[in-house]
């Protein structure tokens, strides 16, 4: 539920891929680096997955020297159809906010939702499009 000066944000993209190996990329450090975090300016030079409820993920994206890493911690794990984990880049903040992922079988594909819950006002644009762009590499990283 959002508190009155954030709001939660929802992308939806289908993917042509079972919803099993949809949800495994998530947890596969070799797959997850090529989409989560990912930029075309940037390389993922470290991707650590301890996929388990209470594990952690790092994502480290370079850019021009610079180093940013992602932090998740799982919440909840139900395969093949959800992920949830508490999300923050600890560069810019330690205040966490929760991501939501869920999974649907559609025809011989997944339709994925994400969820991004409390995005403050000024981040909202940013984070859709980051997390739209994250849906389409992860489309093409299970291709």
């Amino acid at each position: 539920m959002s508190t009155p000066d954030k709001a939660d944000l929802s992308v939806t993209k289908e993917i042509a891929a079972p919803p099993r190996k949809v949800y495994d990329a998530w947890l596969d450090p070799t797959v997850a680096r090529k989409f989560l975090f990912a930029t075309e300016t940037g390389a993922i030079v470290r991707a650590e997955i301890d996929p388990r409820v209470g594990g952690r993920f790092t994502m480290t994206d370079r850019r021009n020297g610079e180093d940013f890493e992602h932090v998740g911690e799982y919440v909840e794990l139900d395969p093949p159809r959800r992920l949830v984990f508490d999300f923050w880049l600890p560069k810019f903040s330690d205040q966490r906010t929760r991501i939501e992922v869920g999974i649907a079988s559609r025809g011989s594909g997944s339709v994925v939702t994400l969820t991004h819950r409390d995005v403050p006002p000024d981040h909202r644009e940013k984070a859709r499009g980051g997390w739209t762009t994250i849906l389409g590499a992860l489309a093409g990283a299970v291709a």
